[in-house]
């Protein structure tokens, strides 16, 4: 059985395979992810999409 070592006292290269073998377990990636707003104009949208109602054209 290995003795516990506080992080702080760890080697940078023992806390840096500790943070690699722990990051591979995180159910989500810690990258944060920007999601587009739905707000914001974009030419890949028709205008028709921007209304959530359902009716044709822009309203402003």
């Amino acid at each position: 059985m290995t003795r516990f070592i506080p992080r702080e006292k760890m080697s940078k290269k023992a806390r840096g395979e500790l943070d690699r073998r722990q990051r591979r377990s995180w159910p989500v990636p810690p990258v944060t992810k920007a999601f587009a707003s739905k707000k914001d104009y974009s030419r890949k949208r028709k205008p028709c999409d921007l209304q959530e109602d359902g009716s044709q054209g822009l309203r402003f």
